[in-house]
């Protein structure tokens, strides 16, 4: 039996799913994703908390946006293993150290969609808009928020992958998810285990992946859904609202 068919008959094994399973000690499947989601959606939730005031502050006044990058591509380049282990030290087992860590990860992708949302309305849509008589809130809510609203779902959609991913990392520090499979097996060298470990949080990223493409398409203005098939005028300063995950500075 190679690893594969094994990790699908660990998968498949009830033994799994009710913990009676001793080779997966107290965990199961269930409890373990149910876990790993708590701790994505968690650490999505705060750093959209944080970073989508302040990537619209910088959207829609064009300022400090030099130090957004800057310090977007800072955080990008921390490893995260090395600030979990470090905020686990400070902080002791349990959830808080990779929560911290999964947030500082999300942040840049969270805070890029919110600016670059802002920043690919047209120009001339916010001065009609100022020319009516509008104000800048509602500038904000009403024009920039809504056209903006794919790109800032870009981002949260690749935060949300990045902090799927490195979740796995929660369970060297004794917070549980899916990574406890996979260190388990690591551990006990039951290689199954950890395929089986890493094809359900393959799966768990795919599934992700597939509702928040869905809510980007979905949040796609209808005015500007329309205009995009029969939109016969002169080509925008600057390019409309588009679907798709906002420019990562970093990989340029």
């Amino acid at each position: 039996m190679n690893y594969f068919s094994g990790a699908i008959a660990f998968l498949l094994d009830p033994a799994n799913y009710d913990g009676t399973n001793p080779k997966a000690g107290n965990n199961t499947i269930p409890s373990a994703m149910v876990d790993h989601l708590f701790y994505t959606l968690l650490a999505l939730v705060i750093a959209a908390v944080i970073a989508i005031p302040i990537g619209y502050a910088i959207g829609h006044t064009g300022r400090f946006r030099s130090v957004a990058i800057a310090v977007s591509g800072g955080a990008r380049a921390l490893p995260t293993f090395g600030v979990i282990t470090l905020f686990g030290l400070l902080l002791g087992i349990g959830l808080s150290a990779p929560i911290i860590s999964f947030v500082i990860l999300a942040i840049p992708s969270v805070l890029a969609g919110a600016y670059t949302g802002f920043e690919a309305v047209d120009r001339r849509t916010i001065d009609a808009a100022r020319a009516v008589g509008m104000t800048e809130w509602q500038i904000v809510t009403q024009v920039e928020i809504p056209l903006g609203l794919p790109l800032l779902i870009g981002g949260l959609r690749a935060a949300t992958l990045q902090i799927v991913a490195t979740a796995t990392l929660a369970a060297y520090v004794g917070a549980g998810g899916l990574g406890t499979f996979i260190l388990l097996g690591l551990q006990t060298q039951d290689y199954t285990q950890m395929v089986a470990g890493s094809i359900l949080v393959i799966l768990l990223a795919i599934v992700l992946e597939i509702v928040f493409s869905i809510v980007q398409r979905l949040v796609v203005p209808a005015g500007v859904a329309a205009g995009l098939a029969t939109n016969d005028r002169a080509r925008a300063t600057r390019p409309r609202s588009v679907v798709g995950s906002p420019l990562q500075e970093g990989n340029k």
